[in-house]
């Protein structure tokens, strides 16, 4: 028998689970988690049990982690510590200014009930923050560099997608070339957040609406578009559906540094990632560490933890051995 794997919310990245678990032999699906009526919510597996989020606590012995497949802005919040006292959980919380208040939230929670936490899985916080944090140690004398894109961005489609006479839209994040090669070139140049990504918009009308108000609507908004060069097309829904319908992403990390006794010599670690599909991408790690999750679990590591706080071979089905024999 695998790893018990329970999902708990079944939108893109809960449904990006269940196909990521099929590709894991070692770790099994055993139930998903919904505030919807279950009989409603038609799952990918066969024989696999919907439940409705009130008796999720019938299964704290049957699962031996939980992925919490919420939004950042209001489920994971609420979510994570109270789940995390009976089940061992993973969560992508990505608000990156809060993460220290969810930390010891869910930490508290973890503790309290011998579980084991992994928060802020994914990309970017996830994989991104390791090749910061590894970059950092490796050259302590240089520069930090994150770009975005090119990709679609849920949260700023979403936004768009709020203003009065917009029926629907895509917001791609898109780095800015010229600022890239800079970096690449060794030029550590500092850069305003406009010179380094811009945003491009198609958005489709509802009928009567005036384009040109919805579009300075947009390019004013606040935390969103005001401080980018924003581009934005107006386009049938069929283009939007045909041409826009998938959610790709990706972006680089990059540090420049100096080594030497007088600094003479320079060098560049980048690491880039090229996704077509961001919630898919974004699952697949969330399974990885639910599989350290519970290798920690059973070795007695109780409280929260961050991908920095999780030795690689945690995340590999493989044992110690083969990874020295073969990825050494």
């Amino acid at each position: 028998m695998g790893i018990r794997l329970g999902i708990l919310g079944y939108g893109n990245l809960g449904r990006g689970v269940e196909s990521a678990i099929k590709q894991n032999p070692d770790t099994e699906l055993v139930a998903v988690f919904t505030r919807r009526k279950p009989s409603e919510l038609k799952i990918q597996s066969q024989n696999i049990p919907v439940i409705n989020i009130k008796d999720i606590l019938d299964w704290k012995d049957k699962i031996d982690v939980l992925i919490i497949c919420g939004g950042s802005a209001t489920d994971l919040p609420e979510q994570t510590p109270k789940y995390a006292e009976f089940f061992n959980v993973i969560d992508s919380f990505d608000t990156h200014a809060k993460i220290p208040e969810h930390f010891n939230n869910v930490n508290n929670a973890a503790i309290k009930g011998n579980k084991t936490a992994i928060i802020s899985v994914g990309w970017d916080p996830g994989m991104f923050s390791l090749n910061r944090m590894y970059a950092n140690a490796i050259l302590p004398d240089g520069k930090d560099y994150t770009f975005w894109g090119k990709g679609v961005s849920q949260g700023h489609s979403d936004a768009i997608r709020r203003i009065e006479g917009v029926a629907d839209a895509k917001q791609y994040t898109i780095p800015v070339e010229s600022a890239l090669e800079k970096v690449r070139n060794g030029e550590n140049p500092e850069l305003t957040t406009r010179q380094k990504h811009t945003r491009e918009c198609f958005v489709v009308l509802k009928e009567g609406a005036d384009p040109n108000k919805v579009e300075h609507e947009i390019k004013t908004m606040p935390n969103y578009f005001d401080e980018y060069d924003t581009t934005v097309h107006f386009i049938s829904q069929e283009e939007l559906t045909q041409n826009h319908s998938e959610i790709p992403h990706g972006g680089f990390v990059l540090r420049t540094g100096k080594t030497g006794i007088n600094k003479e010599h320079n060098h560049l670690i980048e690491y880039s990632l090229k996704l077509d599909s961001n919630p898919e991408f974004t699952s697949s790690v969330l399974v990885a560490y639910a599989r350290a999750a519970f290798k920690l679990n059973m070795e007695g590591n109780f409280g929260c933890k961050t991908v920095f706080d999780i030795a690689p071979a945690y995340l590999s089905p493989k044992s110690g051995e083969y990874l020295r024999a073969h990825m050494l």
